[in-house]
């Protein structure tokens, strides 16, 4: 029998990663070590959810003043301060990732701040020279954001980088239409940015409920994000002359090479072009935009760690094949999160490391469970979804949806126009509830909860017995008593 260094190698330090980690070392009793060549914490923490969130927050100071007026206040807001904020924010990030450290620490997990590649079904080699053998390697490598094929691309930004900009810019083209996208427009446009989006689809946030994107769409465009759909970027340049001036008789700057591609798993952005870009998209417009950047996608971190090489399957993606217990073809090697493209969430990737170690730690083997997952779209206001999309649930089977709109009490009060929308949707056969879906302020607070009665298979009826909390906008979930359609 061979004797390993460890019982589990981790590669990878985010989120699925560390938790995988230290419930096996912890709880299990496992010797653990765990690679990452970046920074602890991975996508979530260092550049994704968190400080999101919390630019989420920021943007949304900017309209207190005029709804405190309607509540006796007299308060004024000054400029927003992009340095102040980002100092905050890249603290907070440094404490964060501290704790991810200390909580591998204290649960007695060896860590390397190294690359890690596989050499073969049992063996790790990191780039500091060392190398470990494991009798289970699990692969925790996250994604990362591309850049479109097209010419000049390297004159844009992706999503990693809006957290170190040295300054905000006075206006961004935002290239893309999925949650990503739309939550940044709504995010810079509340920081005081002009913002304009493209879209090549005929609707925004493609997959969730049509109801509740057009009336996310629709709350973009009040606020003065200037979103085109069926349209995108064709040729971009540097812009030649003052980006302030009328872009008619602009004539773009001399083209900057080829388009710039991902090499392996790190985009090449040492060539970012700082300056104005001029833009030509497919519906006529000319434009120069002081920032351009491409949300147009994730791929999967799973290019030169050489999976391939040892019979580890990877799809059109570049995403990691797995079983339901998240094992790859090689029996010894797993893989969760992002790098698998199967639900691409961080409590996702948690649930599937503690899946992994009750499968091979704890003697329990535990599939994934990838049904009625809830999730929300930071945009303003937000959307709360769980379950099935009425398009989704009328392909299925006969449905009937209960629905509502209206505007909320805080907002009506403050004479402003913003409306919220509740929706059920409804097997006619069996009167579970298929699907929930909110646009609200709060609206992933109430999806949390909502979730857990969508996922216990609560009927229509159930919500109906449920007294309401009154007054607040939630309470309209369980007092809808007659569907607004069936199909």
């Amino acid at each position: 029998m061979m004797n390993f260094d460890y019982d589990l190698f981790v590669i990878g330090g985010g989120s699925g990663g560390v938790r995988a980690a230290r419930v096996a070392a912890g709880e299990a009793g496992a010797k653990v070590a765990l690679a990452e060549e970046d920074r602890y914490g991975g996508t979530c923490v260092i550049r994704g959810c968190v400080p999101k969130k919390l630019m989420v927050f920021a943007s949304e100071f900017a309209t207190l003043p005029g709804e405190a007026a309607a509540y006796g206040w007299d308060m004024s807001l000054g400029d927003f301060d992009w340095t102040r904020f980002s100092g905050h924010l890249n603290a907070e990030l440094d404490r964060l990732e501290g704790v991810y450290r200390s909580l591998l620490k204290n649960s007695g997990v060896d860590t390397f701040d190294a690359r890690a590649t596989i050499r073969d079904a049992h063996t790790v080699q990191l780039s500091s020279g060392e190398s470990f053998t494991a009798k289970h390697i699990l692969i925790a490598t996250g994604g990362h954001p591309v850049r479109p094929d097209i010419p000049n691309a390297h004159l844009g930004i992706v999503s990693d980088d809006i957290f170190h900009l040295p300054k905000l810019p006075k206006s961004v083209l935002i290239i893309g239409g999925g949650y990503i996208a739309c939550e940044f427009a709504c995010i810079l446009n509340g920081l005081g940015v002009e913002v304009t989006q493209y879209y090549r689809g005929a609707q925004i946030l493609r997959g969730f409920d049509d109801q509740a994107r057009g009336m996310i769409a629709d709350h973009m465009r009040e606020k003065g994000i200037d979103l085109h759909l069926g349209t995108n970027i064709l040729e971009m340049a540097p812009a030649a002359g003052d980006h302030h001036l009328s872009v008619d008789g602009l004539v773009p700057g001399a083209a900057m090479g080829a388009s710039v591609r991902a090499s392996g798993d790190l985009l090449a952005t040492s060539d970012h072009h700082e300056g104005p870009v001029w833009v030509k998209a497919s519906n006529g417009s000319q434009q120069v935009f002081e920032t351009v950047l491409f949300a147009t996608g994730r791929d999967p971190n799973s290019r030169n760690l050489g999976l391939e090489e040892i019979g580890i399957e990877l799809g059109r993606r570049g995403e990691i094949r797995v079983d339901e217990y998240s094992q790859t073809a090689v029996p010894s090697i797993y893989a969760i999160g992002d790098v698998t493209n199967r639900v691409n969430l961080t409590p996702v990737a948690i649930r599937e490391g503690m899946a992994f170690v009750e499968t091979v730690f704890k003697g329990n083997p535990t599939p994934v469970d990838h049904d009625l997952i809830p999730s929300a779209v930071f945009t303003q206001p937000e959307m709360g979804t769980v379950g099935l999309s009425e398009e989704d649930a009328r392909a299925q089977e006969p449905v009937e949806i209960y629905c509502t709109s209206f505007r909320p009490m805080r907002t009506a009060f403050a004479g402003q126009p913003d409306r919220v929308m509740m929706k059920l949707v409804v097997s006619r056969a069996t009167r579970r509830v298929l699907g929930c879906h909110i646009v609200a302020p709060g609206a992933a607070e109430m999806i949390q909860l909502a979730g857990i009665a969508v996922k216990m298979g609560a009927t229509k009826e159930d919500f109906d017995r449920t007294v309401a909390v009154h007054p607040t906008m939630s309470e309209e979930m369980v007092t809808m008593r007659s569907p607004t359609r069936t199909a």
